[in-house]
């Protein structure tokens, strides 16, 4: 078992606050599995570019995801080192791993090319 540390009251209701969106959660959960692009996100979820970008910044804003620029291009990933990390993961467990839109969204994934 691990210990983790734990959370203050303004960042565990600022993790749940993020999470409670649907559109966040599963893009945190695709998030936590692989580094995506923007332009692979937009494709996935079929929303705009800035709609997207603004999920992102939440989750950076919190210290949920890494941004690495490549050329013009951004990718994300979950950071593993944040403190809110064992929250994160006990939430997304609870995920149905068969869920209709997480399934659509992977494969969706699996078809776009940046």
């Amino acid at each position: 078992m691990t210990v983790t540390a734990a959370l203050s009251t303004e960042k565990l209701t600022e993790t749940l606050k993020i999470l409670y969106d649907p559109t966040r959660l599963l893009l945190m959960k695709l998030l936590t599995e692989k580094e995506y692009c923007v332009c692979e996100l937009v494709g996935m979820f079929e929303v705009s570019q800035p709609a997207i970008s603004q999920h992102l910044r939440k989750y950076k804003k919190a210290g949920l995801v890494y941004e690495e620029r490549r050329g013009q291009w951004r990718y994300y990933r979950f950071n593993e080192t944040c403190e809110q990390r064992a929250l994160v993961e006990q939430i997304l467990s609870q995920l149905d791993e068969n869920d209709e839109q997480l399934v659509k969204l992977r494969t969706k994934a699996e078809a776009i090319t940046c």
